[in-house]
């Protein structure tokens, strides 16, 4: 069998599949990329790791007849990386299983192998279903992924929660020091709902997902999903057990209000950073009228920093210790020109919104306090 391809188009398609692979398998025959070319002249690019399954849909420039064979991922994607983009053509010898490439300025050759051993993907065809658009998911992804787990004990923690209601879907995480709350109202599920996403595939999720597309359909049981785009489709494991009821630790009496310039925050953050203690990483905020003062030190190596910033604030004065690095990546996710800080008092958890929501949408980002020493 033969067929002709577009060089960064598989290459591309390659990158991405490459993404669920594990560095060490159970099964050698998942070190390679199933490669399945039907007769209409698709071709599709199959990854896993026993839990996850990626496969990724690229259409030939020509192809002689279907064929089946799996070749190892490394090695390919070694051979192509250098080729600049033009057709390339790959010939399978069916009896020796040898993949010759040919390009416009020469060839190389890699022994293939059968597809038989290579495990079939579980999909998911009957369950929920989900409908959402890139934009939102990717959104989703970005701003709760921070405030994830990486627990052996509680492993319902290690990943973003997928809390659907029939008018509105929320994405939760959070791994006890913060929390990420973020509702989008714009859409309509229609029906009551959640599941837990692992990690691991909301970070792939990230880097293969076209941001342009508008449908996006999931599927899922209790223990399984199903994503599908028009050039993608992945299968996996979801996280089973029950979520932490994330509103019971938000607090919705906050009379300490104070409004930040983001990027002054997040740039004052992180000078200060530099003199915080290593391990705890603390640093205290103290609030006054129109003021907001940064202390960092770290008393074992005799460094100390501070920063005084012009903000909106007519509260009595408050003082609260946090992670700086913690305040530093939510300012970063953030893409309000403002921040708004709410507080309650020193002892319970601060939250953090962007002062300009968009719309249909709100976020929540929280974080609980550090004792701060006088």
């Amino acid at each position: 069998m033969n067929f002709k391809v577009s060089s960064s188009a598989l290459n591309s398609r390659l990158i991405c599949a490459s993404k669920v692979l594990a560095s060490k398998n159970s099964m050698p025959i998942l070190d390679c990329f199933l490669i399945d070319v039907s007769e209409g002249g698709q071709m599709t690019i199959t990854a896993s790791d026993s839990e996850k399954c990626y496969i990724a849909n690229l259409p030939l420039l020509e192809h002689s007849n279907p064929g089946r064979f799996c070749v190892p991922a490394k090695t390919l994607m070694e051979s192509l990386r250098e080729i600049p983009e033009q057709p390339i053509t790959l010939e399978l010898n069916e009896n020796t299983y040898e993949l010759r490439g040919k390009h416009g300025s020469g060839q190389f050759a890699i022994m293939a192998q059968s597809a038989e051993p290579y495990p079939a993907p579980r999909p998911v065809v009957e369950g929920n279903t989900l409908n959402i658009t890139a934009d939102v998911l990717l959104s989703g992804i970005n701003r709760s992924l921070f405030a994830t787990a990486n627990d052996e004990v509680r492993l319902v923690m290690n990943g973003i929660y997928f809390d659907i209601k029939p008018d509105h879907l929320i994405f939760a995480g959070t791994d006890g020091r913060k929390l990420v709350k973020n509702i989008v109202r714009g859409m309509t599920p229609g029906f009551n709902g959640s599941f837990i996403l692992p990690k691991k595939v909301a970070t792939i999720l990230k880097s293969v997902v076209n941001k342009d597309e508008n449908d996006i359909r999931i599927v899922y049981t209790n223990d399984r999903a199903t994503i599908s785009t028009e050039d993608m489709v992945m299968h996996f494991r979801l996280i089973e057990g029950n979520y932490p009821n994330y509103n019971a630790v938000i607090p919705t009496s906050n009379p300490y209000h104070a409004v930040i310039d983001r990027q002054a925050f997040a740039s004052a953050l992180k000078r200060v950073s530099v003199c915080c203690n290593q391990s705890s990483g603390l640093v205290k905020l103290e609030l006054s009228r129109n003021n907001v003062h940064l202390t960092g030190q770290d008393n074992e190596y005799s460094t100390s920093a501070e920063e005084f910033l012009t903000c909106e604030y007519d509260n009595n004065p408050i003082s609260i210790g946090f992670s700086c690095q913690f305040l530093i990546e939510i300012c970063n996710i953030l893409d309000s020109e403002n921040v708004v800080l709410e507080l309650a008092d020193p002892s319970r958890p601060g939250l953090v919104r962007p002062a300009q929501e968009k719309e249909n949408e709100e976020l929540i980002m929280l974080l609980m306090p550090m004792r701060v020493e006088d």
